[in-house]
């Protein structure tokens, strides 16, 4: 079994890895590169799937897959405050989809102003921290729970959401 994942990032890649190790031990996980068709920074949940399932169904047809998995990052502003999330796309060859969300977490006001006027999430905790490319490491996620859920693990869950249509019979 081949899974690709439209994205070369290592934390997506690991979520997806970790996650099909589970379930099909002996697949072999791809990274691709796949544009998510949508803004840098998505800001609503359609936006955030249909960046999702853009990149998965990119994987798919470049490295000939079975199942195609996109992750997109994307923050949804209300009037509790802005959220961030992650939604998951998995495709199959057949067309079959799967759409798996790992939960919301609160931003700071400060973070979400900067958002607000057009800024992308991964500069913004960059400055926050002062340190550089933390989206390709602990992410927003992993600084905003003092490292209590990483990044790859936020999108662990969302991953096994998206794929359990393919795993469990009660969706056929």
């Amino acid at each position: 079994m081949k899974i690709s994942v439209g994205s070369k990032s290592p934390v997506k890649v690991a979520a997806v890895r970790n996650v099909v190790a589970k379930i099909w031990p002996e697949a072999e996980v791809i990274g691709t590169i796949a544009s998510s068709g949508v803004k840098e920074q998505p800001t609503s949940n359609e936006e955030g799937i249909e960046g999702a399932k853009n990149r998965a169904q990119s994987s798919l047809k470049e490295v000939d897959a079975d199942i195609g998995i996109g992750i997109e990052a994307c923050v949804y502003d209300s009037h509790f405050g802005m959220f961030l999330t992650g939604w998951v796309v998995a495709v199959d060859k057949s067309g079959e989809v799967g759409i798996g969300n790992g939960g919301m977490l609160p931003l700071p006001e400060k973070i979400a102003c900067k958002i607000r006027k057009g800024e992308e999430l991964g500069p913004v905790m960059d400055e926050v921290i002062g340190e550089k490319d933390t989206k390709q490491k602990q992410g927003a996620v992993g600084i905003l729970t003092n490292n209590l859920i990483s990044r790859t693990e936020g999108y662990e869950k969302a991953i096994i959401f998206a794929v359990a249509r393919f795993i469990n019979l009660h969706y056929q």
